[in-house]
Parts: C-alpha cells; structure tokens; sequence
C-alpha cells in the first residue's frame, strides 16, 4: 500500500529544506513516523515498514562502500570463507609496515609489495562467482540488507540486492589500475570494476593520511553505477513522484500489511 499522500510529502519536503539527511526523507516518503531513527547496525541506512533493510546511497560523485581495517578481515566470518579473498585483502594491508611514519619515509617499498595481492585480487575476481560472493558481503553485508536505494535527480530509485548483484556481477570487467605519470605512481596499486571502459569501482588501499592507514576501502562512482542500472534494462515502476521501484523490488516494495 503506498503512503498516504499530502502530510507525508510535506514532511519530507520541509526536512529536506531543513536539511535532514535523506535516509530521514525516504523513511517519511515510506510513511514512517518523524521521530523515525535508523538502524544503526552496518549498512542499514533504512528501515521500511515491511522490516526490510535499505542501503541508501546519495553522494553525488563517489560512494563508500567500505572502509575496513585488519581485525574486519580476520574476524568477520563471510570475508574469510570468500575462497581466499579475505586472506588477500589482508595480504594488502601486510605490505604497509605498522607505523605511518616509516610509510612516508620509503612509499615505493610498500607500495612495490602491494602489487602482488592487487594482482591476485584481480585474478579471483574474474571467477564470476566469487565476484558475486565478494558484492553481496560489500554492499549488502552478506544478505543483511535487502535494497539499494540511490537518491539520483531528486527521486529514490530502489533496486533489489540480488538484481544489484547480478547485474554488477555480469558486467563488470575487472583489472588492476596502470599508471598514468610514471615519475610519480605505480601500477597494480588498486582493482578497478569497469563497465564500457570506465571505472565504476575501485578496491584500494587507504594510506593519505595517518587516520585511515592500513584501512582497505571500496568505492563507487555514482554517474558510472547508474549507467550500468540503467543498461541492464530492469521493469521499472513509478511507486510515488518520489520513488521508483525496479525488477524484483517491483513485487517486494511497498508490501506493508
């Protein structure tokens, strides 16, 4: 059943104009009551009134899939039984010594070690199966979450995480990054998912700065992911003025009773 028109996009619209976050927005737009908070368990942005989960993204060029250190790698379950992917993201953070300060002091050392599991890393990756596991654990947290929700020309265009998946999954074409300025970077530093020749994700390790270093983080260009959602062509359903559904979120959105 949709949400009951008028007060609800009033609520929504005044929030927006406050500035509310759009996690807030979306769950008025879904019917939820203002004094709604989110889940704060991982990638569950939202909450609909189904009890289903939404990671919703609205950066407008780049989002953050994760930002994980060494202990998320060793410890969590779904990234150790990935068929080693676990073991090689670990490996990335290994190539860095302990300390920032002797990164700085010889960045080409670490960074040579690291194009050994970047390379890897790509290799795996072009098992399409694997590839799938590795998305559904990054994005979806393993099935935790149900939907992705990109908030793009100021509407909420919702997509089921197995749709996500598959079709990411499908596309992607999967290489580590070469060097432009040979004099100044080095190649296999990161792993690139690319559709039609251009990046859409990126794998990396995080090491600008003392705060994230040793932190491996996965990326997304917005414009890029979208051009890939849209190719793919899925049913697509205008739920409300705000809200898009598509694919198999068509037949699970929206189901509140």
């Amino acid at each position: 059943m949709k949400p009951t028109r008028g007060s609800k996009s009033d609520d929504a619209r005044k929030y927006r104009e406050e500035g509310h976050d759009d996690a807030m927005i979306f769950a008025l737009l879904l019917g939820l009551d203002k004094d709604y908070r989110r889940d704060p368990k991982a990638k569950k942005d939202a909450i609909d009134p189904a009890g289903d989960s939404h990671s919703l993204k609205s950066g407008k060029k780049k989002w953050q899939i994760f930002l994980y250190g060494r202990n998320r790698f060793i410890y969590d379950d779904e990234f150790q039984a990935l068929n080693g992917i676990g073991q090689l993201l670990i490996h990335c953070i290994d190539t860095f010594p302990p300390r920032y300060s002797d990164y700085v002091a010889n960045k080409n050392k670490a960074k040579i070690r690291l194009q050994v599991p970047m390379r890897e890393l790509k290799d795996r990756f072009q098992r399409k199966a694997l590839l799938k596991a590795f998305l559904h654990k990054s994005i979806f947290n393993g099935g935790e979450v149900n939907y992705l929700t990109i908030l793009h020309n100021d509407k909420y265009h919702v997509y089921w995480s197995d749709d996500v998946v598959s079709a990411m999954s499908f596309l992607f074409e999967l290489t580590n990054s070469m060097a432009r300025k040979k004099d100044k970077e080095m190649d296999y530093q990161k792993v690139l998912f690319r559709y039609k020749g251009l990046n859409v994700g990126e794998l990396e390790m995080r090491n600008d700065s003392e705060t994230h270093y040793g932190e491996v983080r996965f990326n997304m260009i917005k414009k890029q992911c979208m051009k890939l959602l849209e190719d793919k062509g899925f049913e697509s359903l205008k739920y409300s003025s705000e809200i898009v559904v598509y694919g198999q979120a068509i037949k699970n959105f929206g189901n509140w009773n």
